[in-house]
């Protein structure tokens, strides 16, 4: 068998860079290399493409001083990737498929799969479309009212209203009650996301969102157990069991999710079948719905008392880090890494 080469690109200008550089660590160490010769790329958080020659690299951090830049041209022709030295071309490889374990603005937004696409290179995940929807919270809500999902009610606003706070202060006031959670609508992580109990917290709030994007939600709070549930698949997509979120903090923030020993996720909480099975039809609805592709993790709250499952958001390139939900969730379900990473680059030639 001829081998194939494929470039996983992780880093990126995100918030999340951090995390994107732990996930690809996973997803490398799991590409069959029988099949595939491997190429890393990183890039910087200032948007450069560098050349990783050794996973220890990104271990240490090191890999930010590579001397030879990786560029993938848009030429749909080409399909190579090209590494220069101090603006010197010095070699070509061949790409037979891109993995972009990339998480956040600049890599899961459609952005870089607008490249792949002009380039007319196969990619893993979804689509442009998709991204772009699942990256921004506001127009994801869009598309699960039109499928009637049930949902927090939100207000959203944007960062140039902050010029007339008093007046935005006292239209949400006049809508939600505290507490509030307040998210910005491009991010991820949990970056940039808020409780507010109060009108100050409210405020430094908002603050904070709009460091992050320029429109911002404001939701009302609901209180249940945080369930996460997986999709995989092309015309056919695949819902996994479900998994369950418990953090250590009144919410599961950034901290909370990478930096706490007390957050822990549970696999195959014991829930009624038929809350499960609505869960895990509604992620393959709003999956299809959004033109997902590959993978998806689909999140949602089952709301104490009513028990109403209640969708929070759709993420198209989870995390792979070694406490993330997504690949532990298809574990459950009997696929390894190794294969479940094979089944995402072949639906990437599928396509």
């Amino acid at each position: 068998m001829t081998k194939r080469n494929i470039i996983v690109l992780f880093g990126g200008q995100s918030s999340e860079h951090d995390i994107s550089c732990i996930s690809v660590l996973n997803v490398v160490k799991n590409i069959d290399t029988e099949q595939f010769y491997v190429t890393m790329v990183g890039i910087t958080k200032a948007g450069r493409w560098l050349l990783v020659e050794d996973t220890k690299e990104i271990e240490d951090g090191s890999w930010i001083s590579s001397k030879v830049s990786a560029i993938i041209s848009p030429d749909a022709v080409m399909k190579e990737l090209v590494l220069t030295r101090k603006g010197k071309a010095e070699a070509m490889i061949r790409i037979d498929v891109v993995f972009p374990v990339l998480h956040g603005l600049y890599g899961e937004d459609g952005t870089v799969q607008g490249l792949l696409e002009m380039a007319q290179i196969p990619y893993v995940g979804s689509g442009v479309l998709a991204s772009a929807m699942a990256m921004d919270k506001l127009y994801t809500k869009v598309i699960a009212q039109a499928l009637h999902m049930e949902q927090a009610k939100y207000i959203a606003i944007m960062r140039q209203e902050l010029d007339s706070m008093d007046t935005l202060i006292a239209k949400i006031e006049k809508v939600l009650p505290y507490p509030v959670f307040i998210k910005p609508s491009n991010a991820g992580s949990s970056k940039g996301i808020s409780k507010a109990h109060n009108r100050s917290e409210l405020i430094a709030g908002i603050a904070e969102a709009a460091k992050h994007d320029r429109k911002i939600l404001i939701e009302e709070t609901i209180v249940g157990r945080e369930i996460e549930c997986a999709v995989l698949g092309g015309n056919n997509p695949q819902a996994s069991g479900i998994g369950e979120i418990l953090a250590s903090t009144e919410f599961y923030d950034y901290d909370a999710k990478y930096h706490s020993d007390e957050s822990r996720t549970l696999i195959d909480p014991e829930m009624k079948p038929d809350i499960i099975e609505k869960i895990r039809k509604s992620a393959i609805a709003i999956f299809r719905a959004m033109d997902g592709y590959g993978l998806a993790r689909v999140d949602f709250f089952v709301e104490r008392g009513t028990h109403r499952v209640v969708f929070i958001e759709i993420n198209t390139m989870p995390g792979f880090t070694a406490i993330s939900m997504y690949p532990m969730l298809w574990e459950q379900q009997g696929f390894t890494k190794k294969e479940l990473i094979g089944e995402l680059i072949e639906l990437a030639f599928l396509r």
